[in-house]
């Protein structure tokens, strides 16, 4: 597999929360990606690419019980160069978490993911995207 450098990304993110209660948000960190790319699930085994990994700033209002849930179709495949079955997104997934906040009041999480980008000839090198979404 080639490594790409020097390409514009082909994958675009985008930050959003719901109030879904007083103290209970849903946040949603969604990634649309162009054909023929495709970005790997958080539950790629190791020895595999890069899962996308999300990584939350401390933030003494919230509290974070679980990893993102993923809403998408995701797809198994055995992929010869990393000798395993790699788990991936074509198009776009969203990765949806539940947040708490400890009092009302408004805050902000912040944060970055992590991901790989690859098609079937080569993956971009690791891209972090950092994120700011209110809470109000």
């Amino acid at each position: 597999m080639n490594f790409a450098f020097g390409q514009s990304n082909p994958g675009t993110w985008t930050f959003t929360a719901k109030k879904v209660s007083a103290l209970e948000y849903e946040v949603r960190y969604s990634i649309k990606v162009e054909r023929p790319w495709h970005v790997y699930s958080q539950f790629t085994p190791d020895g595999g690419p890069l899962p996308t990994t999300f990584t939350l700033a401390k933030n003494p209002l919230l509290v974070v019980k679980s990893k993102p849930k993923e809403v998408g179709d995701m797809k198994t495949k055995y992929e010869e160069v990393f000798d395993t079955d790699v788990k991936y997104f074509e198009g776009a997934v969203d990765f949806v978490q539940r947040v708490y906040l400890k009092s009302s009041t408004n805050t902000v999480l912040k944060g970055n993911v992590e991901f790989m980008l690859c098609n079937d000839g080569q993956c971009l090198p690791p891209t972090k995207q950092s994120f700011s979404i209110a809470l109000r």
